[in-house]
């Protein structure tokens, strides 16, 4: 009788461990709770108890007490960064991902001729825009970005995808854009016929001039030759950023007002290169402005054709306009039809 209640209790004892370890495997590999995605942001200096609550508290992980007993079990240091985990993701997933670091990255976009107020729009959902203004002029991101004399970080950021997340400091962000381009552009300034800092200004300039790459060198030789004889540039693009700089975000075609702005950016008004560039050249732009095609012309208009005509003479720039203005007519015409 004895033998019999002692495999008996011992078979009652391996029921319960056995029921426990499927119970504790079902927990770890098991669905979780989360109903939704979960996004969980660690901060600089999070600690265990602060992760594991943040997890608990939007819902990713039932038992607070067995994540932090892992935690303990594992040395778990909390990595900086941002994380996503999916509707119903497992302990097990939860903690793996945590443990590698597996952060979630968002591609940011900043394209070729991005202004200022383009790039804050692109860097909007991680960067407060009062922050952002004020780093913007912040000293030592243009010292990072090797032009420690510029007056903002315009033209400073390099039209590329940049990999951000929620966890990152603005100021880590800004820093990290200014590395960038002074690793990728700055050593591509070097060599032409202007110095580093005017090759990127003229570049943003004929950046916004023309979306015809074989036309970029043309209008860059336009504007040298204009700077060699002391003539006013005459850039639309820089009346339009002298407008947008004083604060009017009016969008549409330069206006007289515009034209007699009195503003060191517009080149209506002053002569020679604006003090920064007006946006963030690529890459063609910039070794257009390096080795410009200087001719005999001195103006170019737009055809309405979707390039430009160029021309020698303010006679022949004159009938260039005309043509232009006529296309346009033409065009409004056949489109009231």
């Amino acid at each position: 009788m004895m033998l019999h209640l002692r495999v008996a209790s011992r078979a009652f004892v391996g029921f319960i461990l056995g029921a426990l370890l499927v119970f504790l495997l079902y927990i770890w590999f098991g669905p979780g709770p989360g109903k939704a995605p979960v996004i969980i942001i660690i901060k600089r200096g999070a600690t265990v108890g602060t992760v594991s609550c943040q997890l608990q508290r939007d819902g990713a992980i039932r038992f607070l007490a067995l994540f932090k007993f892992w935690a303990r079990l594992s040395r778990f240091r909390p990595i900086r960064g941002e994380y996503v985990f999916n509707a119903k993701a497992s302990l097990y997933n939860i903690t793996t991902k945590l443990k590698s670091g597996d952060i979630n990255y968002t591609s940011v976009s900043v394209p070729p001729g991005g202004n200022a107020w383009t790039i804050q729009r692109c860097f909007c959902e991680f960067i407060p825009e009062k922050t952002f203004w004020i780093l913007w002029t912040d000293p030592r991101f243009m010292s990072a970005a090797g032009f420690p004399n510029a007056d903002s970080m315009e033209g400073l950021i390099a039209p590329l995808v940049y990999r951000v997340n929620h966890a990152q400091d603005p100021e880590e962000i800004f820093l990290k854009l200014a590395e960038t381009f002074r690793d990728r552009v700055k050593p591509v300034l070097y060599g032409g016929c202007l110095p580093p800092y005017e090759t990127l200004t003229l570049a943003s300039m004929i950046e916004k001039e023309t979306a015809i790459p074989q036309e970029l060198p043309l209008v860059a030789g336009v504007y040298v030759k204009r700077m060699n004889l002391h003539m006013r540039l005459q850039c639309d693009p820089t009346v339009l950023y002298a407008r947008w700089h004083s604060g009017n975000f009016h969008f549409c075609a330069p206006t007289k007002a515009d034209i007699h702005r009195k503003s060191n950016f517009n080149t209506y008004a002053v002569f020679g290169l604006p003090p920064t560039p007006i946006a963030s050249p690529s890459q063609t732009a910039i070794l257009a402005a390096k080795f410009p095609s200087i001719s005999s012309n001195l103006y170019f208009a737009a055809t309405g054709k979707g390039g430009h005509a160029f021309a020698c003479n303010l006679s022949e720039h004159i009938k260039n306009v005309k043509h232009y203005r006529d296309e346009l007519a033409r065009r409004f015409s056949a489109a009231k039809r």
